[in-house]
């Protein structure tokens, strides 16, 4: 699954820094009077829907990928069509039970918190959606949350922001994320680093904000409780240009490296540290999620080729389900978008999207009344294409997660592949009480390592092996 030119264009314009996307439209952020009345919200009018995105900043490059995902959905589901040539251009003719739905834009977020309020203010508050779904980056899902729960009598459904905060330590009722978090996309990192690649001493690395603080803080937790001990946490500014003082920062005595750095930020992360520091072992590097998704894997391949990630996507999978649904998203969008279909940017909001569709099929369209669909959207179970997910009691994802090795091309594209290696079965966001509403939140420093802890899923991953079926 490669889209070989989309994957050029983005990925030269992630190393340049150049991402910006016109899809905002007006930046106010005043307050408006404007409230959902009976009739736009379900009781006979249509069912208004907006996406929140980042179309600049680190994460610009994702921006119509998310939202083809989120399309994906409608179109799959609720016999929507393309409306326009771009994703951003959203749908037309989606209906769920006895309401139409309208699609009333996508915001613009720069994965600030600030940009996000802003636009999300836009969207409910003077483009009058009765429904969001987003953000992408972490912070902004935190700031997010906090918005809805000052809107009870309106529903938030989580884009791809992966921030355990968002809903571990916010708990908005009426904000639901069908996904799981930062965390819970590192299990199974943990404990393949102390077993199976003999780790005792780790650093890691990741940018100065919310999302690599969860996604470090999985490797952290299981790592630790298997015996391992974390030397140095290292937290460079998200958007940072120069890595030199970081890098020299990296202990050369430790048995591995785990990476959070994300974006654009990874790109010249790599090349830098090659540059400084030589030739990166792969049996002495693991990275987050970012590290073997599509829009970046091309430009880092050279110094990421043998190194090990997770997350909760399979590039290699070849169970039917997949093929499904990649061949969806190409029929909709065309292989520029159903290369990135193992992207995490797309799956969440493609899952997202689904979510509210099968929330909005139980109340029949009608959200006269949102509570009702917000008790129905705690009960919705996705049968989803790398498998079944499910919601917490906070209405945070519980799913599968799959430990990768990035191997050398084997089909002449000069990009790397993908090759699974083990599936962790139900990951859930607690890491069986490591994490709760009253600890800590990750951070700088937090969580601690320590020996011991009872995550549920150690000694319990399956092996995987794609290609024997």
């Amino acid at each position: 699954m490669r889209a070989r030119k989309l994957l050029a264009v983005l990925i030269a314009m992630l190393a340049l820094g150049v991402v910006a996307v016109g899809c905002g439209g007006d930046d106010d952020d005043s307050t408006s009077d404007n409230k959902a009345t009976t009739e736009d919200s379900g009781g006979g009018g249509p069912i208004k829907v907006a996406y929140l995105s980042d179309c600049e900043g680190a994460f610009g490059a994702f921006f119509e990928p998310d939202i083809a995902g989120a399309n994906l959905a409608f179109i799959q589901f609720a016999g929507a069509s393309a409306s326009g040539e771009k994703p951003s251009d959203g749908i037309e003719g989606a209906k769920v039970g006895d309401s139409e739905i309208e699609f009333v834009g996508a915001g613009c977020a720069d994965d600030t918190a600030d940009k996000a309020i802003e636009e999300t203010r836009r969207l409910m508050e003077q483009e009058d959606a009765d429904i969001l779904i987003g953000p992408l980056s972490g912070d902004e899902g935190i700031a997010v949350a906090n918005y809805a729960k000052e809107h009870p009598d309106k529903t938030f459904i989580n884009g791809t922001s992966g921030a355990q905060d968002t809903t571990l330590k916010v708990q908005a009722p009426n904000f639901f994320r069908f996904h799981s978090d930062g965390a819970q996309w590192s299990a199974g990192l943990g404990e393949y680093a102390y077993d199976e690649l003999g780790w005792r001493t780790a650093a890691v690395i990741g940018d100065d904000y919310s999302f690599p603080y969860t996604s470090l803080a999985g490797f952290v937790a299981e790592f630790c409780a298997k015996g391992g001990k974390v030397t140095k946490r290292i937290w460079p500014p998200l958007g940072e240009k120069d890595y030199s003082s970081f890098i020299s920062q990296i202990p050369d005595d430790t048995d591995g490296i785990y990476y959070g750095i994300g974006g654009a930020g990874l790109v010249s992360f790599m090349k830098q540290y090659q540059e400084q520091k030589g030739k990166i072992d792969p049996k002495k590097t693991m990275g987050n999620v970012f590290f073997d998704d599509p829009l970046v894997l091309k430009e880092v391949s050279n110094a990421v080729t043998g190194a090990y990630t997770a997350g909760p996507t399979a590039a290699d999978s070849n169970e039917q389900a997949v093929a499904d649904y990649v061949k969806a998203l190409d029929d909709a969008y065309g292989k520029e978008i159903s290369g990135l279909a193992a992207s995490v940017f797309v799956y969440n909001y493609y899952t997202a999207a689904w979510g509210l569709i099968k929330g909005l099929e139980a109340v029949n369209g009608d959200i006269s009344d949102q509570s009702k669909l917000q008790e129905a959207l705690k009960t919705v179970t996705l049968d989803a294409p790398w498998g079944e997910i499910k919601l917490d009691d906070n209405r945070n994802g519980v799913a599968d997660n799959f430990v990768k090795e990035i191997v050398p091309d084997t089909n002449g594209d000069k990009v790397p592949d993908v090759k699974t290696i083990r599936r962790i079965p139900g990951v859930e966001q607690t890491f069986g009480g490591t994490f709760t509403a009253d600890t800590p939140p990750p951070d700088r420093s937090n969580p601690k390592c320590e020996k011991g802890a009872s995550i549920p899923w150690l000694g319990q991953s399956e092996e995987v092996d794609f290609s024997s079926k």
